[in-house]
């Protein structure tokens, strides 16, 4: 039996403590918080009132052996050590070889695909079950689809070839972390153009799978479906892959010809919601330096403030239509993302056994994960 369930590695980035923080408050048992300082450590832990004796472990990045030392103490690893395509690729492949569960918020498709090749069939062998993308990007979203194609699935009897995924409201900005993570990835393509035809392809974490075409989501267009202006969303990148790699995973359950896309809800009717689209269009709220630096965020207000409505719209060649609507009630970037990875991992603990290999959260742990958030987490998933 290994010394923890969870070790928490990063504990002293702002989301990192988040989770640590969130641990705490729901009384988690046998869990660890790691990170490169001692000192920081205990800082953070006294910060948090978490226990005394909460197990503080050092560990770097750049050190292979502290991270397999890690690794072989506990079930589950959550990092919060972003850019993961800077400060992941080892961790991984210490998870991998020894057999031990790993949860991240990665939004880097690139270095994911780049994971997927060099791990998941020493994951597989091992039993490892590594998720990533266990936050904002990409659970609302992946488990969205799951949950509208379930119910597809109940009425029809079959799933529905396309879904369009919608965001009609969000309160609260993106992480540091996923600025900086953009910024890794801007600069990887920059040397290495294979990593811009993965960035494009829809199917970038299907390997040997090509789907049909998809919508591009470029730019701002009338959607006659919910008759509203709707505009780019700048994490659709990353979900949409995360999704058909969930269909991939599930063998198709949604179809080989599945279509999704995701594209924000403009406000306003009419001229002054086409206008509101392309002013959203023309505004990448990463490319700012305004926004907060990694290990650093928004403040308890404002992430209380904050929450999220998606709305997922299922549509079958005969007139079939199914909506699913998800909430978060908290600021999407810190509050919901902290509580949802903090869940996952406990689910990994828990809840679900499954395979190894390199997963998605909705491949893995589907239902009795969105069971799990909306009995913990505050997120609802709503089909019908």
């Amino acid at each position: 039996m290994r010394d923890f369930d969870i070790i928490v590695y990063g504990a002293t980035g702002f989301t990192g403590r988040l989770v640590a923080e969130y641990l705490t408050q729901i009384g988690a048992q046998r869990w660890a918080m790691a990170g490169r300082s001692l000192s920081k450590l205990q800082e953070v832990r006294d910060l948090i009132g978490a226990p005394a004796d909460t197990a503080l472990l050092t560990a770097n990045s750049d050190d292979p052996a502290s991270l397999r030392a890690l690794c072989e103490r506990t079930q589950v690893v959550l990092t919060t050590v972003g850019p993961y395509q800077l400060y992941g690729s080892d961790l991984v492949a210490a998870c991998a070889a020894t057999g031990t569960a790993y949860v991240d918020l990665c939004g880097e498709p690139a270095w994911m695909r780049e994971m997927i090749d060099a791990h998941h069939e020493t994951a597989k062998a091992s039993g490892a079950r590594i998720v990533f993308s266990c936050g904002f990007d990409s659970i609302p979203f992946d488990l969205g689809v799951l949950t509208l194609q379930d119910a597809a699935k109940a009425k029809f009897g079959h799933p529905l070839p396309r879904v369009k995924g919608r965001v009609r409201k969000m309160q609260g900005g993106f992480s540091g972390g996923t600025a900086a993570s953009l910024k890794a990835t801007l600069a990887a393509a920059a040397k290495h153009p294979s990593v811009v035809g993965l960035l494009v392809n829809p199917f970038a974490l299907t390997p040997d799978f090509e789907g049909p075409s998809q919508p591009k989501g470029l730019l701002p267009e009338y959607d006659r479906t919910i008759e509203a202006w709707v505009a780019p969303f700048i994490m659709a990148p990353i979900n949409t892959k995360n999704v058909h790699r969930t269909n991939f995973l599930l063998g198709q359950a949604y179809g080989r010809d599945f279509v999704y896309d995701e594209m924000m809800v403009a406000p306003g009717i009419g001229e002054m919601g086409k206008a509101a689209a392309e002013a959203i269009a023309r505004i990448n709220p990463l490319a700012s330096d305004k926004g907060p630096k990694p290990g650093e965020g928004p403040s308890r207000e404002e992430r209380d403030a904050g929450f999220y409505d998606l709305l997922f719209i299922g549509e079958g060649a005969n007139g079939e239509r199914i909506d699913c609507v998800v909430t978060g009630d908290k600021d999407p970037g810190y509050g919901s993302t902290s509580k949802m990875i903090a869940e996952t991992a406990l689910c990994l603990v828990e809840d679900v056994t499954g395979d190894g290999g390199i997963w998605t959260p909705g491949a893995l742990m589907g239902r009795v994960l969105a069971d799990r958030l909306q009995a913990k987490a505050g997120l609802t998933f709503r089909a019908g």
